[in-house]
């Protein structure tokens, strides 16, 4: 999954604990093997092999359900949650210490829109030749939901599965005591934002501190628009909290990308949820624990 990952269970035994954890574990990465964009043999490249230069292919029922929820996010976000977007990582290098080629850019921009495709579940039709598409904002909350979901088939009541910081919750500790989970501040190392207590559900955030470079005192983050082909601005950082990590996840990069009217969106959703802005004002119904606009003007 590209980032350290854990899973905590509480069983009466150890056997049963490891054999559940081995079977979540080996889920895990069944799941990254097919849909990562780093294996030629994945399913996900042999799919942008066919986009690359225009046809169609039959996808089977797991890549269907991801696809449609896709599009579903695609739809509530008006259009700025696109999978088709990821083709951008060829203009962006947060390693280079350098901003793209504006030309590039609008090169690339022209091989993006979800709209550009067909859907008709099981086939998956690319009319135009030299897009692809990226389940990066999709596969690792939905394999967090996948791994609780095994935990508590087989059993286990009392536990937490963590993918890079993509968690969801498997009841309360074994005495009834919540999980306690730090935010993350985005701007201050080994800093928090807020600690949450939860019995049950998922948390997922979005930020713009994890892949970044910095230009004349100007953030650009990864998270990038797709319609601009420019990383957003506005928030620095979206935590979620939901019932499934999936949920969680896309409404958290949603918010993210909707720059300023992100706090109202997720406001509307009516999800628990924490913001911090690029000015360190925090808000939102999770954001007890701040002083926002006197801390924010302290921290600067």
């Amino acid at each position: 999954m590209g980032s350290p990952c854990e899973i905590q269970l509480f069983t009466k035994t150890g056997l049963k604990a490891k054999r559940v954890a081995d079977a979540v574990i080996a889920d895990v990465h069944n799941l990254e093997a097919r849909y990562t964009r780093y294996r030629s043999d994945s399913f996900l490249s042999a799919i942008n092999r066919v986009a690359s230069f225009g046809g169609s292919i039959i996808v089977d029922e797991v890549t269907a359900g991801l696809l449609n929820y896709a599009a579903t996010c695609h739809e509530q976000s008006d259009g700025l949650f696109d999978i088709t977007s990821g083709i951008l990582r060829r203009a962006w290098n947060f390693k280079s210490g350098a901003l793209p080629d504006e030309e590039q850019i609008r090169i690339l921009l022209d091989k993006i829109g979800w709209h550009k495709l067909r859907w008709k579940p099981p086939m998956l039709e690319f009319p135009m030749p030299g897009m692809e598409i990226d389940f990066g904002g999709v596969v690792k909350e939905y394999a967090v939901d996948k791994a609780a979901a095994l935990c508590l088939d087989a059993g286990v009541r009392h536990g937490v599965v963590n993918l890079g910081g993509d968690i969801k919750v498997i009841g309360p500790r074994p005495d009834g005591r919540p999980w306690r989970i730090g935010i993350r501040h985005p701007r201050q190392k080994e800093a928090l934002i807020e600690t949450l207590l939860l019995h049950e559900g998922a948390l997922a955030s979005s930020g713009d501190y994890e892949r970044c470079i910095m230009i004349d005192g100007v953030r650009y983050g990864h998270v990038l628009n797709p319609i601009t082909g420019w990383p957003v601005q506005y928030l620095s950082s979206v935590s979620v909290i939901g019932d499934f990590c999936v949920v969680a996840g896309s409404a958290s990069t949603i918010a993210m990308l909707k720059e300023d009217k992100g706090p109202a969106w997720l406001e509307a959703m009516g999800l628990p949820h924490l913001w911090m802005d690029a000015r360190g004002v925090a808000g939102g119904s999770l954001a007890k624990g701040v002083n926002k606009e006197e801390e924010s003007s302290h921290d600067a």
